[in-house]
């Protein structure tokens, strides 16, 4: 038996600046991961991703060069050269996250699978690790279903289309969320035929209408063909190529491509951990069931990150690292339950969401105040070429609080944390709509849109 004072299981966003701290504070610590240092966001999810989205800006930038006085001859995408780039940025972030770990001169780093034989004790191969403060930051994976023919023909996820190194003929996309409509603008920039196959009657279903129906005319203006309600979906090989069959309200009941991609979600990586030697419960789904504080039903134990199904984001798992910490060492009571609800959807342009969306402030029952502003109207947006989407924002009409925002739009995901500033500062919205922001910005009609406010 190995004894530690803290043991960290994974290696994802909160691990890192968990162990730092945990260093920091003289304690004896084994961190465990059996795979990629760094995690998802890391490894296949933000850092890769939106590298890919870099690349497609690009490839679309010199596509319409003649909207800007200028021409490319002969535009060809070398995916293997854009997969080199993308590869290159995340082995600069995974090193950086293994030369981290191994500064601390208090931390170990043991590779392989972690599993628990009694509430305080970890198995990793024939070693046994005791610690009276465990960790979990096991993060999650994508979710394959089982539809009806997917055991017989070759599918990709989020994770392995970024092994991709040539650009699909034609790319069916089966989930209309976050995942999927990156992927899909993405790869319709490169070169591919894309059709986004949801399941929903909308695209991104936790979403206002006029929110996804602008995303929708965003796509489908590149050429994104997206079939919604579809019902019944069954994969099969027609000859070289795969299809998808489905039944819809429109459209044809069939949609055929060369590649396929699964992004209906993804699922919590707690069905190895043998939690059933311990008090650790988990719900239906399979993430771990946590407090306010990260704090599992097992007495000892936490859970951070995408595991705890209290957010499904690296700023969400970094949080939840300072939540721990606070809690721990510095008597300062921080709470998952104070954070208020932001994430960015990163098409382009792209969306930027805080708060609540405009359906669950009428469920609120508040007085309401709304305003709405097409992005036609930001001179920014038009100096750029860059005028679709539009910016709206809801407020409570007796606390003049700032209740939620979407900005659809140019810098949209950099824009709307100057709303979520004062919202965590309980600021009136009058605080930002007198202030005098910098001219040529978007932002700088933020005050203008606040002005507009009317009840809804």
């Amino acid at each position: 038996m190995e004894r530690f004072d803290a043991i960290v299981v994974g290696t994802g966003q909160a691990a890192p600046a968990l162990c730092s701290r945990l260093d920091k504070e003289g304690l004896k610590t084994a961190v465990i991961e059996r795979k990629l240092l760094g995690g998802t966001c890391v490894n296949v999810g933000c850092i890769p991703t939106k590298t890919l989205v870099a690349s497609a800006r690009a490839v679309q930038s010199a596509r319409r060069g003649a909207d800007y006085g200028f021409s490319v001859d002969a535009l060809r995408v070398d995916m293997a050269a854009v997969k080199r780039r993308k590869d290159e940025v995340v082995r600069h972030s995974s090193q950086g996250v293994e030369k981290w770990l191994a500064g601390m001169k208090n931390v170990t780093l043991v590779r392989g699978h972690a599993r628990f034989v009694s509430p305080g004790t970890l198995q990793v191969g024939n070693r046994a690790l005791e610690a009276g403060k465990i960790f979990l930051n096991v993060g999650g994976r994508p979710l394959v279903p089982e539809l009806p023919g997917i055991r017989d023909v070759p599918v990709l996820t989020s994770s392995t289309i970024l092994d991709l190194d040539f650009v699909p003929e034609h790319l069916l996309v089966i989930g209309g969320s976050y995942i999927g409509l990156e992927f899909a603008h993405m790869y319709r920039r490169f070169g591919s035929q894309v059709t986004v196959v949801e399941r929903a009657p909308k695209l991104l279903p936790r979403e206002d209408d006029d929110v996804a129906a602008g995303i929708r005319e965003i796509l489908e203006r590149e050429g994104v063909v997206i079939r919604t309600g579809a019902e019944c979906m069954a994969l099969a090989r027609k000859g070289e190529r795969v299809a998808i069959e489905m039944q819809c309200k429109a459209g044809a009941p069939l949609a055929e491509g060369t590649h396929v991609l699964i992004a209906v979600g993804r699922r919590p990586n707690t069905d190895d951990l043998n939690l059933q030697s311990t008090g650790i419960k988990t719900d239906e789904r399979g993430y771990i069931v946590v407090d306010d504080e990260c704090r599992t039903t097992e007495e000892g134990v936490w859970a951070l990150g995408d595991c705890n199904g209290r957010g499904a984001f690296t700023h969400t798992s970094y949080n939840d690292y300072e939540i721990v910490a606070a809690n721990l060492f510095d008597g300062d009571r921080r709470r998952i339950s104070d954070r208020i609800q932001a994430y960015a959807l990163f098409i382009d342009p792209p969306l930027g969401r805080v708060g609540m969306n405009e359906a669950e402030a009428k469920k609120s029952g508040r007085r309401l105040l709304a305003a709405k502003m097409p992005m036609s109207r930001v001179g920014r947006a038009r100096e750029a070429g860059e005028m679709q989407g539009f910016m709206k924002v809801i407020v409570d009409a007796d606390s003049k609080e700032l209740l939620g925002a979407a900005i659809l739009g140019l810098n949209g995901d950099e824009i709307v944390h100057s709303l979520l500033d004062a919202m965590y500062a309980r600021e009136p919205y009058t605080t930002i709509q007198r202030a005098v922001h910098i001219h040529p910005t978007v932002t700088e009609l933020v005050p203008t849109l606040l002005g507009a406010l009317r009840p809804p």
